[in-house]
């Protein structure tokens, strides 16, 4: 087993493969933090716990002997708020009596084969050979309320899962105020905060920050993560590259409001909360119910930023993306957003799925614009009927055509939002999140939908399942274009207002599981104006995700970047555009493109008719290209190698799972005249030879990573060129 109880040192030991956790029961039961780092002998740590000296100010506890001990100086596994720590909480949840003082200590646990599921939300799942759990019951002993940490340890990989369970087992109703999905104290401050910024068409920017003694919080309140913050951050010594030194991890599996916050003290220690975010949060326990926190997948690696990297990949791929669509090649498609906006009918979408399947392309997707009167972005939306006057007849005959065309079909949805200037909103203005005495704020010319409401959820299914039954429809584009405002919900009493957040996000999964059970080959791909909820959550039923509205090449190479610090090549929806680019007006190279757009699922957002011939022979090639480099970019090995932030050049490149294939990818950025571009490989056999399959020239593993390779002047900004490597 991965998982240890030392009944001498009343320790818990989880073991990855190069990764130790271990915390212990202490005097009074509490639950005290000793290490989480690389693993380490069967020392007792309990040592490591002592932090400062303690004095009047500093609080001891009557269940401790030890006058020196304090729970505001103690590593506390999951710290809460109004018992001595001062430090931010994990959990503070306000009693019957009105007050939030809040207590843990330990009762009992359990060690077991396999992971359990969360009810009601998306979480990794493994078998009995892939992972241990260990649950430790919790209570408080002033109220009775029980907790239980659940811990689950992937034995082939250094990966270890974390949530909590609240049960009111008491007299009365209690309020959750606070409650994170993971607590971690660390000895020292000597780290950078690594995170994700940005904003729309500039997702997942990579920040790193240094700790200093405040609170440093990564957030959103938006609903959903958005694009200014993703749910996931790391902690990083200053000396940590790409490939040496260590990283911390964690990424939450959630696609509400979120917070990672992350505290130095006085003394120099670290504590880092990730979870849902507090800030307009609640959640009414009535006596008898539970609650379950999103899931917080922690990764530790001592191999760089690389190492972490590629093991949330792995993980994400196998162990949270599920459905047929998992593993199996994506089609590649085409998107006609970008060729028409709204103007289009039926007779213009067959003439770009007519031409891109002479090319190669395998699915068209038709995008907003489809259905009620949606002629703009101010009419229809919510009105899911088929505009048969536009599509020149039924959609089942627009979609039996391209059939006929040997393509698949694909359609876009953006079930959560309503226009005002609807049907269905002037039928049910009570459908939407409002605040009652309040104006309610559009973006994008639309409302939000209750989606907390079943009837909303059954009225959406409904509407979807007539769509999808009246013809073959083989992909959903699920679209989120803005943030939630004036929260609130007809059906809830006032004290349970602050639960609509969470509210959304749990109807959201709902309608997600229940459209999947009814049509389980169907690929969906997410989208939230681009890469604004990006995250683990949706991962769960959308194997891919468009990262970015943004898709010209030079700007899209820094969001690819930063994407992949946590999402694998498999989830990031990228696609081939027009040129000049429709945001930056920039002239990019069509190999360029391609090129770039080959990190990811693959597609385009072009009319293709309108391209020139030779334009059209590189379609050819690169939708050739897509099939011979799938397996080695969908499954495997990603090694960052110029990050693209100098604006000079950008580099990764690809390894196969048994290190037989590697492809390369170079873009310069901008050109400096008399410069060697120098690289060095990574990630390939030492022991094995390559072939160049360009110059086939042969080079050994260990020359590569060792000497590298000299590229060719390049005198022209914007240029690309890959490196295909086979073993021989």
């Amino acid at each position: 087993m991965s998982i240890r109880f030392l009944q001498e040192t009343k320790s818990f030991r989880l073991d990855t493969p190069k990764a130790t956790y271990l915390f212990h029961i202490h005097e009074g039961n509490y639950l005290i933090h000793d290490y989480y780092g690389a693993t380490v002998g069967e020392d007792d740590l309990r040592y490591l716990c002592a932090r400062g000296k303690r004095n009047g100010t500093y609080p001891n506890s009557p269940d401790v002997n030890n006058r020196e001990f304090s729970p505001a100086l103690a590593p506390m596994e999951y710290s809460t708020n109004g018992s001595g720590d001062f430090r931010i909480s994990a959990l503070q949840i306000r009693d019957g009596g009105g007050h939030n003082s809040t207590d843990l200590r330990y009762v009992s646990h359990k060690i077991y084969k396999g992971k359990p599921a969360i009810p009601h939300q998306p979480a990794t799942y493994a078998t009995a050979e892939e992972a241990d759990t260990l649950e430790v019951f919790c209570k408080d002993p002033a109220t009775g309320i029980e907790i239980t940490l659940f811990y689950t340890v992937f034995r082939k990989a250094d990966v270890i899962t974390r949530h909590t369970m609240v049960a009111n087992n008491t007299a009365c109703a209690v309020d959750l105020e606070r409650i994170a999905s993971t607590c971690l104290d660390f000895v020292d401050a000597d780290y950078r905060l690594l995170h994700l910024d940005g904003s729309w068409s500039r997702e997942c920017t990579v920040e790193r920050e240094a700790l200093t003694r405040c609170i440093k919080t990564v957030s959103s309140k938006r609903g959903y993560a958005g694009h200014q913050h993703n749910p996931f951050v790391a902690l990083v010594r200053s000396e940590t590259t790409e490939d040496q030194g260590e990283a911390y991890g964690i990424s939450l599996i959630y696609s509400g409001n979120f917070a990672s916050e992350t505290q130095v003290d006085a003394f120099y220690t670290t504590r880092m909360l990730m979870g849902i975010n507090p800030e307009g949060f609640g959640w009414r326990l009535d006596v008898g119910e539970t609650f379950y926190t999103p899931e917080a997948v922690m990764v530790y690696s001592n191999e760089g930023l690389g190492e972490m990297s590629r093991t949330y990949h792995k993980l994400y791929r196998h162990n949270l993306c599920r459905g047929p669509w998992k593993t199996k090649k994506r089609p590649i498609l085409i998107n006609n957003w970008e060729a028409t906006r709204f103007t289009f009918d039926g007779n213009k979408i067959y003439s770009i799925a007519e031409e891109a399947s002479k090319l190669g392309i395998e699915m068209m997707v038709m995008d907003d614009g489809w259905f009620g009167t949606r002629d703009d972005d101010k009419h229809g939306l919510g009105d899911w009927y088929v505009n048969e006057k536009k599509l020149n007849g039924p959609l089942k005959d627009l979609v039996d055509r391209i059939h006929g065309l040997g393509m698949k079909f694909g359609i876009w949805f953006e079930p959560e939002m309503v226009n005002p200037l609807s049907d269905l909103y002037e039928a049910h203005p009570d459908w939407c999140l409002k605040v009652d005495g309040r104006t309610m704020s559009t973006s994008r010319n639309q409302y939000v939908l209750d989606m907390s409401r079943e009837d909303v959820r059954d009225y959406l299914l409904d509407c979807m399942a007539k769509i999808m039954d009246s013809c073959q429809i083989d992909y959903i584009k699920w679209d989120f274009n803005r943030p939630l405002t004036e929260v609130g919900s007809a059906l809830l009493p006032a004290e349970r207002q602050k639960e609509v957040f969470h509210r959304f996000v749990l109807g959201l999964y709902d309608l997600l599981e229940r459209l999947l059970d009814r049509y389980p080959n169907l690929l969906l791909e997410g989208c939230a104006s681009g890469g604004g909820r990006y995250d683990p959550a949706m991962l769960y039923y959308s194997p891919q995700y468009w990262a970015s509205d943004e898709t010209d090449a030079m700007e899209r190479l820094p969001i690819q970047f930063g994407s992949s610090m946590c999402y694998p090549a498999s989830s990031m929806g990228a696609h081939v555009s027009r040129c000049p680019s429709h945001h930056m007006k920039r002239t990019t190279p069509f190999e360029t493109r391609g090129n770039v757009a080959l990190w990811g699922t693959f597609g385009y957002e072009l009319d293709i008719t309108k391209l020139t011939d030779e334009e059209k022979e590189l379609v050819k090639v690169q939708c050739e290209e897509y099939h011979k480099y799938f397996n080695v970019i969908h499954n495997g090995d990603l090694y960052r190698l110029i990050p693209p932030y100098t604006r000079e050049e950008a580099a990764w490149m690809f390894v196969s799972p048994d290190k037989k294939e590697a492809l390369v990818t170079v873009v310069v950025m901008m050109t400096k005249l008399h410069r060697n571009r120098y690289i060095k490989l990574r990630g390939l056999d030492p022991e094995k030879n390559y072939k160049d399959e360009e110059t086939g020239k042969i080079y050994n593993g260990k020359t590569l990573m060792n000497a590298g390779l000299i590229f060719p002047e390049y005198r022209e900004d914007f240029t690309s060129f890959k490196i295909h490597l086979t073993e021989i």
